[in-house]
C-alpha cells in the first residue's frame, strides 16, 4: 500500500524567531514519524504548498518573526498561500500544529478556526522552560491509554481555544492554574491536532512525548 505524504513546514523569515530552531525540531519530528508515511521537510517559502494534495498530512512547525516586504514579501503577497491552506483544511485536510503553530500566521484570517486556537499577544505566556508535566484526558484515540507527558519544555499558558476545540491535554502554571495545551478539532471540515509541546529537540527526547506525537499522527492519517 502506498504511504501518504507527511509534509512538515519549518518556519523561516516572517515565520521564525531567534528562540526556536524550527529546522532542528522539524527534522526531529521527521525522524520520529518516518515509518508512518513518506516524510518531507520544507522551509516555509511562498511556494511550499503549491503541490499540497488532499491525502497529505500537513505539519506546521513555524512561529512569528520578521515581517519585511523587502525580505520575503508583504502580507498581500502571502494571501494566496493562506487561502490555499484554509481551503485545503476545510475540504477535509489533516493538519498537525506544533508548539508555535499557535503563534504563527497572524496574517491569515482563517488560521485560528482551522487550528482550533491561538496565542494571544500580551495575554498568552509561558513560565521559564524546564522539566514540565502535561496531563492527558482520555476518551479519544490520540490520548486513550497514555499517561501524562513529562518533558523538558515550555508550558504555554492562556492560549485561546475555539468553542469547538476538544481539550485533550493541560498543564499548570507556577500558581497552579490549569491551561489547555493539546486539543483536536474537526468543526472546520477537516481534522486538526494541536500540541503546544516541542520548544526544542530536548522535548522530543522524552519517550512519553514521542508516543503522544506518533499517536496524534496515526489518528490524523486514519
Amino acid at each position: 500500500m502506498t504511504q501518504r505524504r507527511i509534509l512538515i513546514l519549518a518556519g523561516r523569515g516572517r515565520y521564525e524567531d531567534p528562540w526556536h530552531d524550527h529546522a532542528a525540531t522539524s527534522h526531529a519530528v521527521a525522524g520520529l514519524i518516518g515509518d508512518l508515511g513518506t516524510v518531507e521537510v520544507r522551509g516555509l517559502f511562498r511556494d511550499a504548498l503549491d503541490d499540497l494534495g488532499p491525502d497529505d498530512l500537513l505539519v506546521v512547525n513555524s512561529g512569528t518573526g520578521r515581517r519585511d516586504p523587502e525580505f520575503d514579501g508583504s502580507d498581500d503577497d502571502w494571501l494566496g498561500v493562506h487561502a490555499r491552506l484554509a481551503g485545503w483544511a476545510r475540504s477535509g485536510g489533516a493538519l498537525l500544529g506544533l508548539h508555535q503553530a499557535a503563534n504563527t500566521f497572524y496574517d491569515a484570517p482563517d488560521w485560528e478556526a482551522v487550528l482550533g486556537g491561538r496565542w494571544i499577544p500580551g495575554e498568552s505566556m509561558h513560565p521559564p522552560i524546564g522539566e514540565a508535566r502535561f496531563d492527558l484526558a482520555h476518551g479519544h484515540p490520540v490520548t486513550d491509554g497514555l499517561a501524562a507527558v513529562e518533558a523538558f519544555d515550555e508550558r504555554y499558558c492562556h492560549l485561546r481555544t475555539t468553542p469547538d476545540a476538544r481539550i485533550l491535554g493541560t498543564t499548570r502554571d507556577d500558581d497552579g492554574a490549569t491551561h489547555p495545551v493539546l486539543w483536536v478539532t474537526e468543526a472546520h471540515g477537516g481534522r486538526t491536532v494541536y500540541s503546544a509541546l516541542g520548544h526544542d529537540v530536548r522535548s522530543y527526547a522524552a519517550e512519553s512525548h514521542r508516543v503522544l506525537l506518533r499517536r496524534a499522527v496515526s489518528w490524523l492519517l486514519s
